[in-house]
């Protein structure tokens, strides 16, 4: 096969991508990036010359662009992650949210739809969304399962509902071979230090504030990237068309636990006194609409695909600190900006 996947250089992305090159050798695998500022190609290094890689740059709003990458490329799936993803940002500029989540989305929908003239045997688009489109959850023991009905709170959350519609849309009108998934907060090596984990550890490193919405109630299901890319390839090849899987780990914890938690960990790697990194935490003005509560009921993978999470959260953290300390070099270029210069003279060039 010939598969297609949006979004391979940024944080879940590349570990997708990564997966698939290097678990499907006879598959040939094209990497479409943007290359926006959490896209990183050296994300990738390991595998950036395989035989069965390639990576094209380009933007999935630019409809004309993606239809003839359909053309020249002659793909037989789509794995869709692209997508911008920060709620602060979508707040912000919510427009920019529509334009890549929802536009890009059709972009991709139509131009396969033309390309695979409505013979979609060996065919599949597979969409990536996220637990946000179902709203939030109350304090109690209720979970997301794929029959809970959307309720998105944020511009991104909306744009990925959207998107999500739109998927469903084109399997039942045209009878193309669509899945999706949506999984709850991600965490592990190669996440944009925006995000409340990586951007904690590196002012933790720096002796920086650690920012915490609110009162730091709020709480997430967080799940290892690798164990979401394990998830991403059981559903790609077996999953019925026209089906959806919620992807979560099991593992709620109220953001203000996960950081003490995370500090804990940081003072014994870095030879602190207990306590120490605690003391930067701060609490800063909460998030307008800030949703409650996440949990993710992942039974129906589990029970009809057989996947499962491999890692407890005190592991996967503790893998994930190590990461990040043992590539410094790495962070400090994505925090400086430094590797979006590089890579884009590295692109230029070829």
């Amino acid at each position: 096969m010939k598969i297609l996947i949006t979004g391979g250089a940024g944080f879940i992305g590349s570990h997708v991508v990564r997966r698939f090159v290097t678990t499907y050798p006879n598959d040939q695998i094209v990497n479409l990036d943007k290359l926006t500022y959490a896209g990183n190609l050296e994300n990738l290094r390991d595998i950036e010359h395989a035989a069965n890689y390639k990576f094209v740059k380009g933007d999935i709003v630019d409809a004309d662009f993606i239809q003839n990458l359909f053309e020249t490329e002659q793909f037989d799936a789509v794995i869709h992650l692209a997508a911008e993803s920060h709620v602060d940002r979508s707040i912000s500029n919510p427009i920019e949210f529509v334009m890549t989540n929802v536009v890009g989305t059709v972009n991709l929908l139509n131009a396969a739809k033309t390309f695979w003239k409505g013979k979609y045997d060996s065919k599949r688009f597979y969409h990536v969304s996220t637990d946000e489109v179902y709203g939030t959850l109350g304090e109690g023991t209720e979970m997301f399962t794929e029959e809970t009905a959307y309720d998105p709170h944020s511009p991104y959350s909306a744009s990925k509902a959207s998107s999500d519609h739109f998927v469903r849309a084109y399997h039942d009108t045209y009878g193309m071979d669509c899945v999706i998934s949506n999984c709850s907060n991600n965490y592990g090596s190669f996440h944009f230090p925006e995000k409340l984990i990586p951007l904690s550890i590196h002012n933790i490193k720096q002796n920086k504030p650690i920012p915490i919405y609110g009162k730091g109630e709020n709480i997430r299901d967080w799940l290892w990237v690798v164990d979401h890319a394990r998830a991403i390839d059981v559903i790609f090849h077996k999953a019925k068309s026209g089906s959806t899987y919620n992807i979560g780990g099991h593992n709620e914890w109220k953001n203000i636990d996960l950081i003490r938690l995370l500090c804990r960990i940081m003072d014994k790697k870095l030879g602190r006194a207990e306590g120490e990194s605690a003391k930067l935490i701060t609490y800063v003005t909460d998030r307008a609409g800030h949703d409650l509560r996440y949990a993710i009921d992942a039974t129906k993978l589990k029970n009809e695909l057989g996947w499962e999470p491999s890692l407890q959260f005190e592991e996967g953290l503790e893998k994930t600190v190590d990461w990040y300390l043992e590539n410094e070099k790495w962070l400090n270029n994505v925090t400086s900006g430094n590797y979006q210069h590089y890579y884009e003279e590295q692109y230029q060039n070829r």
